[in-house]
Parts: C-alpha cells; sequence; structure tokens
C-alpha cells in the first residue's frame, strides 16, 4: 500500500469513527426521569447497615424503623453559605437537596446544579448518617429541627446546624452539621451523652444512598464516565464499583480499613465521607432494591460510661471535581477525576492546561498555547513528515508518467516507484506520521474538555461561552474545515482520480462530524491546522525552489 493509499485508509477511518460518534452523542435520547415505586418514596427507605467490626454488633435491630415518614414529605431547615444551598430533612437529619451556587444546571433548565436531590428534579441522591445501637438515633428518626432558615452573615467563617434526636432511655444524641465559607466541606458528628445506667458501644455509619440513572454520561473512544460508588485505601488504591455489579453481589472493594475515604462518583462531581486516617472503619455497599443503592463506611465508637459523653463524625464533601483542590482535601480523591486508558497523555496535559490557565486566566487561550506547545514538541518529526510529502509533491509529474508507462502493470509500477523513492530518498509513510501523532493527543484532549470541571461552561472569548459545548454558530467548524481544504491543496495530488475527490471531500466530511464537537476541541484543531499550514507551505516552498529548473536553484 502506497503512502497515499495509506494515509487516505488513516484519514478516512479516523473520520468514520469520530462521525458516528458525533452522531451518536447528537441523536442520544435523554434518561427518563427516575420514577418512585409505590411504597418506596426516597433512598430515606434504605436499610441500617449493621456493624461487624465489635463483638458488641450481634444482638442490635438490623432496622429500627418506628418512623415511616418518608423523607421527602418530611419538614427541612435551609442552611445556605456562599457555595452550598443545602435541604436537611427532619427525618434523619438528611441532606436531602445540595444546590452548588457557584455552577450551573445542565442544559437550559437555568439556576444552580443540583447534587443532592429527592427526585423532584431527575435524581435521588441524599447523604444520610445514623447511629447503630439498640434506641440510638438512624436515618429514619425524626430530629428537632430549628426555626428558620440558617444563613452565613458577613464576617462569619462558618454556620452550624445542631439537629436534637429525641431522648430515648437516658442518652441524648445531637447531630452537628458545620458548613464553612468558600468550601464544599461539612463537618458532620453527632455528640452522645450517656445519661443511663449502662455502658452503650454505639457504631455510627455516614452512606451515600442514590439510584442508578447516570448523570450527564459521555461515551466515546473506549471510555465512559463512571457513575457509581469508588472506595480508596492505601493498599488497595482507587476501586470503582458498578451497580450493577452490587446487585449481583461481585462488587469489589475493601471491606476494612484504617485510612481511606468512599464516594459517589458521577460526571464532573463528587460527594464523598472522608473519616480521620488511624481509624478503624468498615466499607459497604447494597442494593437497595427499586434501583437505589448506598455505599459508606462504619466507624466505632468507644464505651461510653453512664454519666460520659462521647463525638464521632467524619467530613463530607461534596462538590466539583476540582483537580487542583481535591489532592489536598484527602489521599487520592484527585483519582475520582478518571480518564480510564487515557490518563497517561490527558494528566499531564491537563496539567500543562492549567499551567496555562494560571497565566492567562482564560481557558481557551490555554488551549491555544498548549497546541503551540505540542507542536513545538512534535516539530521535528512534523518537518521531516512534511519534507516526505514536499518531494512526493515535486515527483507528482513523474509518478503519472509512471502511470501512463505501466497502468497496465501494477507490479511493475509498484516497483518502479519504490525504485524512485531509494533514489530520491523519500519515506512514502513519511506523511502519515503527523496524523498518528495527532489522533491519540486529540482524544486526550477530547476527555480533558469533557471530563474537567475547569472547562464546563468555561467562556474563550465573544461567541464561545462554553467550551466544553458545541459551537451554537458553528463558526469554528467552517474554518477548520477551510483550513483543511488549505492543507490539501498544499499536499501531493493523488494520481487516482477517486483517490483525488475522496481526498477533497475529507474538509466536508470532518466539518460536518466537527459541527458537535467542543468548541474547546475544534479550537485545538483550528489552530494545529493553520500551524501546520504554515509549517507545510514554508518547507515545500523550500523543497520547490531546490529542485532543478527552479529560478531560485
Amino acid at each position: 500500500m502506497d503512502q497515499r493509499r495509506l494515509i487516505l485508509f488513516l484519514v478516512f477511518s479516523f473520520a468514520l469513527v469520530m462521525l458516528w460518534d458525533g452522531w451518536l452523542k447528537h441523536n442520544q435520547p435523554p434518561a427518563p426521569p427516575q420514577q418512585a415505586a409505590a411504597g418506596v418514596a426516597t433512598p430515606a427507605d434504605g436499610a441500617v447497615p449493621t456493624p461487624s467490626l465489635s463483638a458488641a454488633a450481634p444482638g442490635q435491630p438490623a432496622v429500627p424503623g418506628e418512623q415511616s415518614v418518608a423523607a421527602s414529605a418530611a419538614p427541612r431547615v435551609v442552611v445556605e453559605t456562599d457555595l452550598l444551598r443545602a435541604e436537611v430533612s427532619a427525618q434523619g437529619g438528611d441532606i436531602v437537596r445540595l444546590e452548588l451556587k457557584q455552577h450551573k444546571a445542565s442544559g437550559e433548565t437555568g439556576g444552580s446544579f443540583v447534587l443532592f436531590d429527592d427526585g423532584a428534579v431527575r435524581h435521588q441522591y441524599a447523604a444520610q448518617t445514623g447511629l447503630i445501637g439498640e434506641g440510638l438515633p438512624n436515618h429514619k428518626t425524626m430530629f428537632e429541627l430549628p426555626a428558620g432558615e440558617l444563613r452565613l452573615k458577613d464576617g462569619e467563617d462558618a454556620v452550624e446546624l445542631r439537629l436534637q434526636a429525641p431522648e430515648q432511655g437516658g442518652v441524648q444524641v445531637t447531630r452537628v452539621m458545620r458548613f464553612a465559607r468558600g468550601s464544599y466541606l461539612v463537618d458532620v458528628f453527632y455528640e452522645i451523652r450517656n445519661g443511663s445506667g449502662q455502658a452503650i458501644t454505639p457504631h455510627a455509619y455516614f452512606q451515600l444512598t442514590r439510584d442508578g440513572n447516570p448523570a450527564e454520561q459521555v461515551e466515546a473512544f473506549g471510555v465512559t464516565t463512571f457513575t457509581g460508588p469508588a472506595f480508596f485505601t492505601d493498599a488497595n488504591k482507587f476501586q470503582k464499583v458498578q451497580f450493577g455489579d452490587i446487585t449481583d453481589g461481585d462488587a469489589k472493594f475493601p471491606k476494612t480499613a484504617n485510612d481511606g475515604w468512599v464516594a459517589m462518583v458521577q460526571h464532573y462531581f463528587v460527594s464523598a465521607w472522608l473519616p480521620e486516617q488511624g481509624v478503624q472503619r468498615e466499607y459497604f455497599a447494597r442494593a437497595l432494591g427499586n434501583n437505589l443503592f448506598s455505599a459508606g463506611v462504619i466507624l466505632p465508637v468507644a464505651a461510653i460510661e453512664p454519666g460520659a459523653s462521647a463525638t464521632v463524625g467524619t467530613r463530607l464533601y461534596a462538590g466539583p471535581q476540582e483537580q487542583d483542590k481535591l489532592e489536598g482535601i484527602a489521599p487520592g480523591l484527585d483519582l475520582v477525576v478518571d480518564y480510564g486508558w487515557l490518563t497517561v497523555i490527558a494528566a499531564p496535559l491537563f496539567w500543562v492546561l492549567s499551567w496555562f490557565h494560571s497565566l492567562t486566566g482564560n481557558w481557551g487561550w490555554a488551549i491555544i498555547l498548549v497546541t503551540v506547545a505540542i507542536k513545538l514538541v512534535f516539530f521535528p518529526l512534523s518537518a521531516a513528515s512534511y519534507k516526505s510529502m514536499a518531494k512526493m509533491r515535486v515527483l507528482g509529474p513523474r509518478l503519472q508518467r509512471m502511470k501512463e508507462m505501466y497502468g497496465n502493470d501494477k507490479a511493475k509500477m509498484q516497483q518502479e516507484m519504490m525504485n524512485l523513492y531509494r533514489t530520491e530518498k523519500i519515506n512514502p509513510l513519511g506523511g502519515c506520521l503527523p496524523i498518528l501523532v495527532q489522533i491519540p493527543v486529540f482524544i486526550a484532549l477530547y476527555w480533558v474538555l469533557l471530563g474537567s470541571v475547569e472547562m464546563r461552561h468555561a467562556p474563550w472569548l465573544g461567541w464561545i461561552q462554553d467550551l466544553s459545548a458545541k459551537d451554537p454558530y458553528f463558526i469554528l467548524p467552517i474554518i477548520m474545515g477551510a483550513s483543511m481544504l488549505i492543507q490539501m491543496k498544499l499536499n501531493p495530488t493523488p494520481p487516482d482520480p477517486i483517490q483525488a475527490k475522496v481526498m477533497m471531500a475529507m474538509p466536508i466530511i470532518f466539518t460536518f462530524m466537527f459541527l458537535w464537537f467542543p468548541s474547546g476541541l475544534v479550537l485545538y484543531w483550528v489552530v494545529n491546522n493553520i500551524l501546520s499550514i504554515a509549517q507545510q507551505w514554508q518547507i515545500t516552498r523550500m523543497i520547490e525552489s531546490a529542485k532543478p529548473g527552479s529560478k531560485d536553484a
């Protein structure tokens, strides 16, 4: 297979894959809204986990469900900070709705993005906690709510919500949630005072309960954005768990450890319980039925003697997957930003993008600078390729004569072409190298744009107000198609008329395909094409001016 056919094969195959992927993404129907089954109104109906960390656990009731009021019908209190607006239910003290005020809702619905939700919008998703032990409050217990909303006031660093549980057997329990300014972290803990006549040894559980419907799921190039539980420990590292594996009983994750965390991951956002390091804990994941799943952690509490008090709790992170901040919150938490098999390219690519963004303050200009940097890195490789293509362009008339002489003898024609390539020191496959190099970088950047929350709704300039979404007026795809057409004119014309027509159709195919792609990705391709045109034009001019018989020779 000669150079032209191989290039044509590679470009055409890549175009078909990209076109098919774009068409599927464009025509994918939206996921249907979650329908609650009869008798199961909210995630609050999930069972209370039973601990196995100590011998004190057996004999404790699995579901002490005196209360049967659904969380959606229970009273709520609103807690608002500069970043969050949380609705906390009297039932269990669950966070049943959480708005991220700095992030817009997806699509054209307007308003803030809703992470935790009671099913009123689309998903059932809540942060739940409770104590395990006879008479102790759990996520079905009705707590006493304070009157009115709690708002972070000017000059305050945090706002605290205190929920009082009904006293049982002399044991007083207060659930406390502390929301801090400028943070997506919430301190959640229990204050337990044992007023009974005997020691108690409770356990505390912290779980995330969610339906199994994906959120903003994207699939392309063998990578799918993940929705579901994830666990991290020093020994087992980062492990994702599919909802289906939980249902089938095949879920693999660490059951006990003295470090790590448990999270519920979705596209762009994550919630995670982050216990202190060095504290023994038990992890769990279970299917609750009706497409509801829970994943969480159980922490033991030291024996509380009569008249004594104790505190047990942890931190909850519920917010965007901001990579530069997650790593500092907990070890391994940045791994929730998962690019799959593309991580080896996408992770350093995002780091470089972030560095340029710190210089420019704009992700669009950062993409342009990254494109220039990539072009400089591969400059020698692309230069060699363009020299090969320029020489092929110079040899065009001679190759055409060979076709006329040996048109009926394909084997002889191929032999003479190979002899000509050796004589002129031309690598017939050299022109493929820019394409082969660009494809993995292109795909990695595609997933950086679609998988990084920093790119979500990030503007460039003018009409481009979201680099992760398509160009609303298709200006960049048209410019890209025009740049590809110019590149085709600089390449040697295939002697085969059919090949020539197909190659000239490539700009049209790519333009149509790129209409649906993120504008940031099209911006990368446009800048890359412009730089390639400049480099190829200069090299072609040098090669053609040096050929025998030229006026500059």
